[in-house]
């Protein structure tokens, strides 16, 4: 019997995504017994005590405070970037530069610009990219899109889906990196709206036109110093959108939403049937059909179970469920398939930078106050 095959594999960053990323490739061969087994090479973090630390909790088997180190060292075949969101481009540029595979968390630039430069790099080195989208990667959303790919639900009509947190929420929640144009882009649109503009993608298609409120409502921030600084993005946004195919539809998200802690709620209503989904109950789904019943005519749940991959890779027991850090054991599983038969693993960076392109122009749409096109190139590139 010969040995496994392996890829070696680098972390940079080693906070909250750092350790989810670190997670799934320690879980990922147990759960799904992949054809590449994960092998943790280096991890990086600016500061020599976390770096150590994240190479003992997790077991790498080396520790670096230099994140060039990592992408160069020969050992290490499939990059992490879980950093804050200014340095994702240059660390994926440099990781391609040296032939690696990227796995980069979102959104996966600050502009479309350079999301598309990052599409570019990725083409010409030829590895495999994947960006950290890992919502769609519940058993329950799986299922909605195979419903919608059969036609099952009928041709759809509308989508609707909701980002609702309340991390943001006291106006005492001290200035970051988060507040500022310059390293995270838009506010809660690029970090909760990105993830419902994939879901939409994924789900029905792409998005085509857009028309946009963006608010600042906590407008100045105690920064770590006790001084006050102006939060230069959004807080809430709320999107109509137009699709390709036909549907219409909302999206909306806020970081200042009391009560919500991960608040995606979708809708999704065709022809002949809807569903309705909660990612803080993620392990159901909700669907109606009409089948002429007077005495039964609304929605009924579903619990996922071992009929909706890849629920029964976790457990055997309708009902059981999984748990957000199982999104991306899915996630890492998909990746190293992807790479270990050469096939695309999506969202890839070309979805990545579709993303952006919808972003930008929800934001283009809350300055002009009127309807905003998708620029075209951004969405016809399939996966």
């Amino acid at each position: 019997m010969s040995a496994a095959r392996t890829i070696g594999c680098g972390v940079i960053g080693t906070g909250y995504m750092g350790a989810c990323h670190a997670q799934a490739l320690i879980g990922v061969g147990h759960t799904f017994e992949p054809e590449l087994r994960p092998r943790l090479e280096l991890v990086a973090d600016v500061t020599a005590d976390a770096a150590e630390a994240a190479r003992a909790r997790f077991g790498f088997a080396r520790a670096t405070t230099d994140w060039r180190e990592l992408v160069a060292d020969p050992a290490v075949e499939l990059v992490s970037i879980t950093t804050p969101n200014i340095l994702h481009k240059e660390m994926a540029l440099a990781a391609l530069a040296a032939g690696k595979h990227v796995w980069c968390e979102k959104p996966l630039a600050s502009t479309a610009a350079d999301a598309a430069e990052l599409v570019a790099a990725a083409d010409a080195a030829g590895t495999t990219t994947l960006v950290g989208y890992n919502y769609i990667r519940s058993p329950a959303m799986a299922f909605a899109k195979k419903l919608v790919a059969e036609g099952e639900l009928g041709p759809v009509t509308c989508f609707r889906a909701i980002f609702d947190e309340d991390f943001m929420g006291p106006a005492d929640f001290p200035f970051s990196w988060r507040c500022k144009i310059a390293e995270a882009g838009t506010g809660a649109l690029g970090d909760m709206g990105s993830h419902l503009v994939n879901l939409a993608h994924f789900l029905v298609g792409p998005i085509t036109d857009v028309s946009a409120v963006l608010s600042t409502v906590i407008a100045e921030r105690l920064d770590a110093a006790g001084r006050l600084r102006p939060v230069e993005n959004d807080d809430v946004a709320e999107v109509l959108v137009r699709f390709a195919g036909g549907a219409i539809g909302h999206i909306g998200c806020s970081r200042i939403a009391w009560g919500r802690k991960n608040g995606i709620d979708v809708e999704l209503y065709g022809r002949q049937g809807g569903l309705r989904f909660t990612q803080e109950r993620f392990n159901e789904i909700q669907l109606f059909r009409p089948d002429g019943r007077a005495d039964d005519n609304g929605f009924r749940t579903i619990l996922t179970g071992p009929p909706h991959p890849p629920f029964a890779r976790f457990t055997p027991g309708w009902g059981h469920g999984l748990g957000f850090n199982d999104l991306k054991v899915v996630e890492a599983a998909h990746l190293l398939e992807a790479i270990a038969t050469g096939t695309p693993a999506w969202p890839d960076f070309v979805e990545g930078h579709r993303v952006e392109a919808v972003c930008e122009a929800i934001a283009r749409s809350a300055l002009t106050r009127r309807w905003e096109t998708v620029e075209r190139q951004s969405v016809v590139i399939d996966s």
